[in-house]
């Protein structure tokens, strides 16, 4: 959530920014007309109150026979005070909802563009796994292997839906394990176990509602519990309308959690296998920062994402999203993404972002320097990595002409000094 402060005084600047991420300005002004006439009736309601206040002091002093006439005007002042804080109440609603819509203000150093074709590539890193023989797709190996059943998932579940087995949920399980293990021992995050479902409240403090509420699933007879889309959210609302102590910062939590998501499936090539799902497994990397030290914290971030690359020993790649690419969220972001020869593609495995302050104004997450007053600290998040596309790029990257999978050496330990699939 934006300043509210911000775009009463420099409504142009903000259009002007907000118009690099396509949001339309004419939303400014109706934000501003909703608060201006929010403001009116608040100052209407205050003033009829303090008039009754008085009003009441004042009959109480007077003598009985004088008092009907004016009970009867506090009686329809009353009233008309009645009247109005319903229509302060629908106001505010609209004023909140209107504020709640607008995206994050681009930081000034992300690249101008209209869409993902303007995004950077930063740098690359890893050298490409070279083969005597053509790479095949994880969606073939995975079966031969017996290691990935797509139609006893299908079957269980519907579509989109797979079943990892034997060594397949034994490798995934020791990627979770080895990535918390990682940023836990290495990175300095403190691990949590979150809830996989959450209030109402969280998924707005986060900015997921009301954006994105067609791709959250929800509980049917609870409508305000929601199953989480990422850890980020739960991590991020573990500080949710409180103030920390500026000592404490920064804070680093690291998370694994299952991940839930109505996904938009396209037919072709972009779904085939695991690469997409209604349900996925991710570890992440919640930071909640002082201001002034976040951009700085971004570049921490995205190396704890990269790391895991590194030692998986996996190419890969650094993207820095344009205006047009932008998360609604964000103020800035940069996505990793793997080399996956099989698919013959490069996947996104994290997206580290800096939110700034809008996460914080919406979950009311503040701190306080000694003898100062509260502000709010600046939150940020990255994938550590999402599964299950390091998944992918394991088996894809680790292939061999016999079909067999070489376990990556970092693992080993995690699955009993097991060496190879097959």
């Amino acid at each position: 959530m934006l300043d509210i402060r911000l775009i009463r005084e420099r409504p142009d600047h903000v259009k002007a920014e907000l118009a690099k991420v396509a949001f339309e300005g004419e939303r400014i002004d109706a934000l501003l007309a909703a608060d201006k006439e929010r403001r009116r009736l608040i100052s209407e309601v205050e003033t009829l109150r303090a008039q009754r206040g008085a009003a009441t002091k004042e009959i109480a002093k007077l003598p009985d026979a004088e008092r009907g006439p004016r009970v009867a005007e506090m009686r329809a002042l009353g009233e008309r005070i009645s009247e109005l804080e319903k229509v302060l109440v629908q106001s505010e609603a609209e004023f909140e909802t209107a504020m709640l819509e607008i995206p994050n203000l681009p930081h000034p150093d992300v690249p101008v563009g209209p869409d993902d074709s303007a995004n950077i590539v930063v740098r690359e890193e890893g050298q490409e796994k070279s083969f005597d023989f053509k790479p095949r797709p994880h969606w073939e190996i995975g079966p031969e292997l017996d290691i990935i059943d797509f139609e006893r998932g299908v079957k269980v579940s519907g579509s989109r839906f797979y079943m990892l087995k034997g060594a397949g949920a034994r490798l995934q399980r020791a990627l979770i394990a080895w990535m918390l293990d990682l940023h836990t021992s290495e990175h300095g995050y403190v691990e949590i176990y979150p809830p996989a479902m959450v209030k109402k409240e969280c998924l707005v403090g986060t900015g997921n509602l009301p954006k994105f509420g067609d791709n959250l699933y929800r509980d049917a007879e609870e409508e305000d519990i929601y199953w989480v889309p990422t850890a980020e959210v739960p991590v991020t609302n573990l500080y949710r309308d409180e103030v920390l102590e500026a000592d404490s910062l920064p804070i680093k939590h690291v998370a694994y959690s299952p991940c839930f998501r109505r996904e938009k499936m396209s037919a072709g090539r972009d779904v085939r296998g695991i690469k997409r799902g209604h349900q996925f497994d991710k570890v992440e990397m919640v930071k909640f920062v002082r201001p002034e030290a976040s951009d700085e914290e971004l570049r921490k971030l995205v190396n704890d994402a990269e790391d895991v690359c590194r030692k998986l020993g996996l190419r890969h790649r650094i993207i820095e999203m344009c205006t047009g690419d932008l998360a609604f969220q964000a103020a800035r972001k940069f996505d990793v993404e793997l080399w996956a020869p099989g698919c013959g593609e490069w996947l996104e495995v994290s997206s580290c972002s800096n939110f700034r302050d809008f996460q914080a104004r919406r979950a009311n997450i503040r701190f306080r320097q000694k003898g100062g007053k509260p502000e709010f600290l600046h939150t940020l998040n990255g994938s550590g990595l999402a599964l299950p596309r390091v998944m992918i790029g394991v088996i894809e990257n680790y292939q061999r002409a016999d079909g067999s999978i070489e376990v990556p050496e970092v693992l080993r330990g995690y699955l009993g000094g097991l060496k190879e699939i097959r």
